[in-house]
């Protein structure tokens, strides 16, 4: 890759692809503690185009939560580039920061943390009203979204009557409400029994890519790692591109 200026917002020596969401380059996470540090990775150097899904894999304790904090903002790199469409969002202001990570990344957890005293039309309307949307514009939304997913006739039951699979698909229409570029999710199948986790992976991939969303998907599932366009490996420091696996 060539290596040139970007001048839009957030200045970077480090030139990705003219068609990445996200590119990272040359991250580092330590942990200090005293006297004494842990590196958890270093030398991350990679990207992410319009409409690739990749999963990321690798040991617990390597990392793989680590990096996708840094790649949503939510935790800074100890050295490296963020780049999210064409931005260092290393050097960005927090309110720059905050808006980015409200309007264009979709956060999907292993626990749905949908909010229990509101509907499930509520929990995908809620994050629209905050990034300034009209109510009847994030109505629309709520409701095109909940039949993208299977729950069209679910909109106006809360959590709690709902089941686990159902929870999540609602957490997948919410993470997707504000139409990010970028969607993060972190074993979002990880408490699903093997027929309902398959179900929510298969939701959550056509959506990703009838929209054309990028994604990285945290997993430890290699059969679920399979189905993806690309697999990134974090194995004992360093992030390895794997390709496409086969099943």
């Amino acid at each position: 890759m060539n290596e040139q200026q970007v001048t839009t917002s957030g200045a970077t020596s480090y030139s990705p692809p003219p068609n990445s969401v996200l590119a990272l380059h040359d991250i580092a996470r330590v942990y200090t503690s005293g006297t004494q540090s842990l590196e958890i990775f270093r030398g991350v150097t990679n990207q992410i185009v319009a409409g690739e899904i990749v999963a990321l894999v690798g040991p617990s304790g390597s990392g793989k939560s680590s990096l996708l904090h840094i790649c949503g903002l939510l935790e800074a790199p100890s050295a490296g580039e963020v780049i999210i469409n064409g931005r260092n969002c290393a050097v960005l202001p927090d309110s720059e920061r905050t808006r980015i990570r409200r309007e264009e990344l979709g956060f999907v957890y292993q626990f749905h943390h949908l909010l229990p005293e509101f509907s499930a039309a509520e929990n995908i309307v809620i994050p629209q009203l905050i990034a300034g949307k009209r109510r009847s514009e994030a109505e629309h939304q709520a409701r095109r979204l909940l039949t993208m997913v299977g729950l069209a006739e679910r909109l106006t039951h809360r959590p709690a009557r709902l089941s686990g699979g159902e929870q999540q698909r609602v957490a997948i229409a919410r993470a997707l409400a504000n139409q990010p570029s970028l969607l993060l999710a972190d074993e979002p199948t990880g408490n699903l029994d093997p027929k309902t986790a398959d179900l929510v992976f298969n939701v959550l991939v056509e959506i990703c890519r009838a929209r054309g969303v990028a994604a990285l998907i945290a997993t430890h599932n290699l059969q679920i790692a399979t189905r993806m366009d690309r697999t990134w490996l974090l194995h004992e420091g360093k992030l390895i591109d794997a390709g496409k696996l086969k099943p």
